[in-house]
């Protein structure tokens, strides 16, 4: 059955209904950023449930590396669009987006009003610790998958070493793989036989008009209805974000704060510090800290109910782009897969990818494991460098522990983040 648009049906395709419960399960469970984020999906869509082959999910990954914005988002809304059409892809992103944009919603009613409460960064300290098994575990899986060569090794290393010490921009590193792999490809390399979606340039032109049009026509309402003068600002500065911000979340820090701060005097340091911390301990793409931006400036301006309409716009015009993205492009991946100097390109991109996840699990392990930590300058290169006297030997404990249950038992993860959760929440408080 074809739920309005394209989809590929086998024996393996669930109902609607009961891949709407396993978006609905990842959108929740989606704690820690892309890496954690992709492990998870791997383990429900190709390990668990097998609705994508290995193959699939590894092209689906980097075509969606490629693209600006939240890439786990992007991969869940392939994933949804390959079942179930564009209905199963809308399902599948949104579900992805709106467990955590809630959290984020309540919580930012909360920091604006209270400011920050000592209970919900008790609740969230163990979450952290537990989802570094996750993103470990997502650099192990991917890793056994995409190196499969010593020139992905290379690549993988390159990648790192590019971001992690000399803060190469992220797309230059995505294109550099991928120029290498498409120029390197042997022209007798075997191909997929599976067969590509059906490709129409008129329907991908239509497709393009839709999601256009449903992206930017609120932004257009904004300025014909006289909006208030904040939500038209902060729906043109993050519609303009969502087209430049490519490698996720930090990469958005990086080309949002200063303007924010500074030119715009919407947030102080500080509370963008809280952003990202925020986004970081509750589920969904790290990219909705621009809710909590939003929020937050124009809870400033106008009170809460300004402040909700401008989180709504953020989010809108950080995620309405995604979907066109996805839904424009998806027809094409498996095409590009069956063209060997294209396949080439995607699979140096994948080789990539790992050392983008090692990136970033590297960094959020040092902002878990320890309290201070710096960035120091060598010349040209620069490291995160920790304080080694501002370890958190709780975060370490829990961390230990949360591997035990997950790699020793093969615990749930639901399970263990409830447990690790509530255990780190009480021994936050007893060690007080």
């Amino acid at each position: 059955m074809v739920v309005w648009g394209n989809m590929v049906s086998d024996k393996n395709t669930p109902s609607l209904k009961e891949a709407t419960g396993t978006w609905f399960k990842i959108g929740v469970l989606s704690f820690g950023g892309p890496a954690a984020q992709i492990s998870l999906m791997h383990r429900e869509i190709v390990d668990e449930n097998k609705w994508l082959s290995e193959q699939q999910f590894l092209n689906a990954l980097s075509f969606c590396m490629l693209l600006p914005g939240p890439e786990a988002m992007q991969l869940a809304t392939y994933a949804g669009w390959r079942l179930h059409g564009v209905l199963g892809g809308l399902i599948a992103g949104l579900l992805f987006v709106l467990p955590g944009a809630a959290i984020i919603m309540l919580l930012a009613g909360i920091y604006a009003s209270y400011g920050d409460v000592p209970l919900v960064t008790a609740l969230f300290y163990g979450v952290k610790a537990a989802v570094l098994v996750i993103v470990l575990e997502a650099l192990i899986k991917v890793a056994k998958k995409a190196l499969g060569e010593k020139s992905h090794w290379v690549i993988a290393s390159l990648a790192f070493v590019g971001l992690f010490f000399l803060s190469v921009p992220y797309p230059l590193i995505i294109l550099s793989a991928g120029l290498f792999g498409f120029l390197t490809a042997q022209k007798s390399a075997n191909t997929q036989s599976e067969e590509a979606h059906n490709i129409s340039l008129r329907k991908s032109l239509v497709t393009v008009a839709i999601w256009l049009t449903i992206w930017l026509l609120p932004l257009a309402l904004l300025s014909v209805l006289g909006a208030p003068q904040i939500l038209v600002d902060i729906g043109q500065f993050f519609s303009t974000l969502a087209v430049v911000t490519f490698g996720g979340a930090y990469a958005v820090l990086a080309y949002m704060a200063q303007d924010v701060v500074t030119q715009f005097g919407w947030l102080t340091a500080q509370e963008m510090i809280d952003a990202l911390g925020l986004a970081e301990t509750t589920p969904g793409p790290l990219i909705l800290v621009t809710q909590f931006v939003g929020f937050l400036a124009a809870f400033k301006e106008g009170g809460l109910w300004l402040a909700i309409s401008a989180a709504t716009i953020a989010i809108w015009m950080t995620f309405a782009p995604c979907f066109l993205w996805i839904f424009t492009g998806a027809p094409y991946i498996e095409w590009i897969s069956n063209q060997p100097r294209l396949k080439g390109a995607l699979t140096s991109i994948t080789a990539a990818v790992v050392g983008v996840i090692l990136n970033l699990s590297i960094w959020f392990a040092l902002h878990v494991l320890f309290a201070d930590v710096q960035r120091i300058g060598f010349g040209v290169a620069h490291v995160w460098w920790p304080s080694f006297q501002t370890v958190e030997w709780l975060a370490v404990a829990l961390f230990v522990l949360s591997a035990f249950l997950v790699f020793k038992l093969h615990w749930n993860i639901l399970k263990v983040l409830l447990i690790i959760s509530l255990l780190g929440a009480l021994l936050k408080y007893a060690l007080v």
